[in-house]
């Protein structure tokens, strides 16, 4: 018989790329995560990982498997969650903290699709920036689940009853306006950067104080035309000519025409996601919904890939 928890540690490896980062995910040690894999080879009789003194490399029988064990994971959890309903629980309703530009690219594919619809899943929502969110994983607050981003190491927190899963990172590009006829897609230095107009972030956020701090590393002063901290808002002034902006991957994926990418080495920034959690870190609904997302942003470069 294949114990669930190990085909659910199988898919968190086969995500994260290494058993250390599966770990850092399920609040395991890398060691028992070691462990599980070894035991799920030995009930299967398969070979899932070629083993190194520094790696652990999935084989193509594990990543076959670990198709497979999505789908009847996804099967046992929605049993579960429809149990729960019909004896009386309130196992339908998520409480969901998402950031803006998540939830405008992940919720319209989520809830569109016949897959979530028959988990009987009901999502309360609410939509805000990561400070606000956390409020509500709170003692007594009004959420299960906070999806949000840090960019670099400062200005967020969370209570220490929280447990945290990195998502992944989003990445920031650089975008300018077409009209300035620089083609897309185009590899420059920071220095030809230097006397364009930018539109940045309000100063005195942490996220303006990482950018602030990059741009300097990179003896990049900008010229500012504009604070805004609203991405959308950014991309259309960027479209209509205004400036240059830094922009997360996320944000770009509904980009007006009139916007290109650029590729600038010295400027390397990414925010990084995160799940968080309080109470049950078992609950079903939360491990429905995240399962869901994860294969929404499979293809989206925010799947983390770490070595081994």
């Amino acid at each position: 018989m294949v114990n669930p928890v190990h085909l659910r540690t199988l898919l968190e490896v086969i995500r994260h790329g290494s058993f250390a980062g599966a770990a850092t995910g399920l609040g395991y040690t890398a060691s028992a995560v070691s462990q599980q894999m070894s035991a799920l080879e030995k009930d299967t009789g398969t070979t899932l990982f070629a083993r190194s003194a520094r790696s652990a490399v999935p084989t193509e029988a594990a990543v076959v498997m670990s198709r497979h064990a999505a789908k009847v994971l996804t099967d046992i959890d929605a049993l579960l969650a429809s149990s729960a309903r019909a004896d009386g629980g309130t196992a339908e309703e998520l409480r969901l903290g998402i950031f803006p530009s998540l939830a405008t690219f992940a919720l319209p594919r989520l809830l569109g699709t016949q897959q979530w619809r028959k988990l009987g899943i009901r999502l309360k929502v609410y939509v805000a920036e990561p400070a606000q969110t956390i409020q509500g994983l709170r003692t007594g607050g009004e959420l299960d689940l906070a999806l949000v981003y840090q960019v670099g190491q400062a200005g967020l927190a969370w209570p220490s009853s929280v447990s945290r899963q990195w998502i992944g990172d989003d990445n920031f590009r650089v975008i300018l306006p077409a009209s300035w006829g620089i083609r897309p897609g185009s590899t420059v230095s920071a220095d030809q950067l230097a006397d364009m107009p930018w539109i940045l972030h309000h100063p005195g956020t942490a996220d303006a104080t990482v950018i602030e701090r990059l741009f300097a590393s990179c003896n990049l002063h900008p010229r500012v035309i504009a604070y805004c901290d609203d991405f959308n808002a950014s991309l259309e002034m960027t479209a209509a000519g205004l400036g240059a902006a830094l922009v997360p991957e996320l944000a770009m994926l509904n980009r007006p025409d009139g916007v290109v990418a650029l590729d600038v080495p010295e400027i390397r920034l990414a925010r990084s996601i995160f799940a968080l959690q309080t109470g049950d870190r078992r609950n079903i609904r939360v491990r429905l919904f995240m399962d869901q997302l994860a294969e929404i942003l499979k293809g989206q470069r925010i799947v983390p890939k770490h070595t081994a």
